[in-house]
């Protein structure tokens, strides 16, 4: 089809397209390379298949935006199915009579026989038209809808450019590629229907019912359409599409450590080198995997839709994050400003205040469709603001301050830890004096909290019910870490550490048991970096055991409450721990109601990554308000003659709902609940422990 100048002029056009691409290929690996190392990755390519797999079936975008994910399988598959499609074309172009019209009638290759032809011919027609709907769809969304889904609050710290719409000027180029790429395609087929309509080109043989035939078209529409591929393929690489190709490269890569476990403050491989600094100052301070990441982002935002603290109005957007790092590389790349890479992180990528509003509840990394970990970047950037000494809030420095002196946050003295356990009308074994098959690990608020201590002695009450070997180690516990870890002080964090497995060496036990999820998940993820290899089960899971195995019965069924139940973070989304309270909930014969957000989708209390200590505390709704209105919305309007409960499975979140019914207004309406105290009604050990309180003396 093509004259011999036309056949030159492509070529040389597409060596040209090749050397940009190249090029840019060649600086995004630059650029990656040169971020820290990261924690070692086991069996990559066995990795890769699996991340292509997942990409291919489109598994990890429907994990939010059921609708538009949908939509955005049309477009996907499109694109898949137009990188076969481009190389066919371009064969018709270079290879006289080869045409697949009509299934091929002028074609002499004996592979490729009428039927083969005529599906591919079907293929790329309908496929074509999956494209054109799926990117008017895109586009309408972004720019007529303008989708608020999309757009950053005003608090939020943005790249100029980004601030002055360079993202919508990337979907845009795209859109129009898509349109003008996959119609000039369209139009180029029909015009080559010379004896009317062919049955496997429905949509081709629309357009040639009202424009007909034309050799000039079939030309034209063949320089249209691959002379905008030329031009796309360099330009994805200078792009937010990017991720069209990094982001499959990206989940294969992706963290292989458990989701609890944070990567350390300075890269394994090099602590005896001493060559880096604890956590991130500048972009390349971060691992490269992390630098990848914002070559891999969608920019889609979804991680925003579900951040408690941009919920809440706080400056931080998960995926302005993302999206400011790829703009500082493309600004210190490909715009030639190296020296942009200079400067700090807290003002080119994320303010400071953003830093410190991270809950780190791990739901943008959940739901992020290509494997980001926004979350950890902000922990590595609160390392790093540690160890310079930048100004903390008052209440989190008090906290850490308590924490260094006497183990706990609450700044109580470590031998009232066991206080509670003291005033029990029995005896509870002290772990580090005498061998227990379960040590309880007990944790600050559960111990110190006048609000969580009468669920914390119920708990012993059911465990020495069921006759459950169990101690506490008394003044000899610490704080497990989680959430000093997760502020950014590893220095304490590792001192807490050494002090627990001191204690622990002194006890003998089979496994560690705990009604704190902030404390399962560090004894359970992050100990074991430090040598601690324990069994860990969270008390819901223990208690599960002791019903299966008969050492608790059910005596009074609760049919007369109505309950919904919190995932909390920690025991959930971060250790797939959540089966066991459902399965209690189950068997006390509420009547249970599952809110809109729940297991991984579960919405943060708000108490994570140090908030709790947070002696300033924003103005707005905050998240523990918003899911009590989720909860009382789950019940229905109509009012109920049960008792509406919202149960929990965690010390922080009973204070933090607790506390969130009052600000609400909602007191009578709605009460907060640790599931125990609704095991110890059915079980009657709330009443036996009543009963024998009050017949022994004072």
């Amino acid at each position: 089809m093509l004259t011999t100048i036309e056949k030159i002029v492509f070529v040389i056009l597409a060596l040209i397209s090749a050397g940009f691409t190249i090029h840019g290929i060649k600086t995004i690996v630059d650029s990656v390379r040169k971020g820290r190392p990261a924690p070692e990755l086991k069996n990559i390519p066995a990795s890769l298949i699996k991340a292509g797999i997942t990409v291919l079936l489109q598994r990890t975008i429907f994990k939010a935006r059921k609708a538009l994910s949908t939509i955005h399988l049309g477009l996907f598959f499109g694109l898949i199915t137009y990188a076969f499609v481009n190389l066919v074309d371009v064969l018709e172009g270079f290879i006289p009579g080869f045409e697949l019209v009509y299934g091929g009638r002028h074609l002499a290759f004996p592979f490729l026989n009428s039927s083969v032809i005529n599906t591919f011919n079907l293929i790329a027609d309908l496929m074509s038209g999956a494209l054109l709907i799926a990117i008017t769809v895109f586009l309408v969304r972004r720019f007529i809808a303008k989708d608020k889904r999309l757009e950053y609050r005003g608090n939020v710290l943005l790249n100029p450019k980004v601030k002055a719409g360079g993202q919508k000027t990337d979907s845009l180029i795209v859109g129009v590629f898509v349109i003008l790429h996959v119609s000039a395609r369209l139009f180029g087929q029909s015009f080559r229907l010379t004896n009317g309509a062919d049955p496997f080109m429905p949509i081709a043989s629309l357009i040639n019912s009202t424009f007909g035939a034309s050799q000039t078209g079939v030309h034209a529409a063949w320089w249209i359409s691959l002379g905008w591929v030329l031009y796309i393929l360099p330009y994805i690489t200078r792009s937010k599409h990017t991720h069209f190709t990094v982001a499959p490269i990206n989940l294969g890569l992706a963290k292989q450590n458990p989701r609890g476990q944070l990567d350390p403050a300075i890269p394994l491989k090099v602590v005896n080198g001493n060559q880096y600094e604890p956590g991130a100052k500048y972009l390349h301070d971060l691992s490269w995997k992390r630098v990848l990441d914002s070559y891999a982002c969608v920019q889609c935002n979804r991680c925003q839709d579900i951040c408690p603290a941009n919920f809440a109005g706080r400056p931080l957007s998960p995926s302005a994050l993302e999206v400011n790092k790829r703009y500082l590389l493309k600004d210190a790349t490909f715009a030639s400003h190296p020296d942009r890479l200079l400067l700090p992180l807290t003002e080119t990528v994320i303010s400071p205040e953003a830093v410190w509003s991270c809950t780190t509840c791990y739901a943008c990394v959940r739901v992020c469709p290509v494997g980001n970990e926004p979350m950890a970047d902000i922990v590595d950037i609160r390392r790093r603001l540690i160890v310079e000494g930048a100004e903390l809030d008052s209440g989190v420095q008090n906290a850490l301050q308590s924490l260094a002196t006497n183990g706990n946050w609450m700044s109580k003295g470590k031998r009232l830890r066991g206080r509670w356990a003291k005033e029990m009308e029995f005896p509870i074994r002290n772990a580090t004096e005498e061998p227990v098959e379960n040590l309880w690990f007990v944790g600050d608020t559960a111990s110190f909290d006048e609000r969580v201590v009468p669920n914390t002695k119920m708990v012993a009450r059911i465990f020495q019910c069921a006759g459950l070997d169990f101690g506490i180690m008394y003044q000899n516990e610490s704080n497990a870490g989680n959430d000093v870890r997760r502020v950014g002080e590893e220095g304490l964090f590792e001192q807490l550490v050494e002090q627990n497995l001191q204690a622990f060496g002194k006890a003998q036990f089979k496994r560690i048991v705990t009604t704190d999820p902030h404390s399962f998940n560090t004894l359970k993820n992050e100990y074991p970096q430090f040598g601690g290899t324990f069994e860990v089960k969270h008390y819901t899971a223990v208690l599960v055991r002791l019903f299966e195995e008969g050492k608790l019965t059910i005596k009074n069924k609760l049919p007369h409450y109505k309950v919904t139940f919190h995932d909390p973070c920690y025991l959930g989304r971060y250790n797939g721990g959540f089966t066991a309270p459902r399965k209690l909930l189950e068997l006390l014969g509420v009547e249970f109601h599952e809110m809109p957000r729940n297991c991984e989708n579960s919405f943060c209390c708000g108490a994570g990554g140090g908030q709790i200590w947070m002696g300033k505390v924003a103005p707005g709704e905050r998240p523990a308000e918003n899911r009590i209105k989720e909860a009382l919305s789950t019940f229905g309007k109509n009012p109920s003659e049960k008792k509406q409960l919202f149960i929990v499975t965690c010390p922080k979140d009973m204070i933090m709902y607790s506390d969130a019914v009052k600000t609400t207004g909602n007191e009578g309406k709605i009460e907060v609940r640790d599931l125990i105290q609704l095991v110890a009604e059915a079980v009657g050990v709330e009443e036996a422990a009543v009963v024998e309180a009050v017949a022994s003396p004072a």
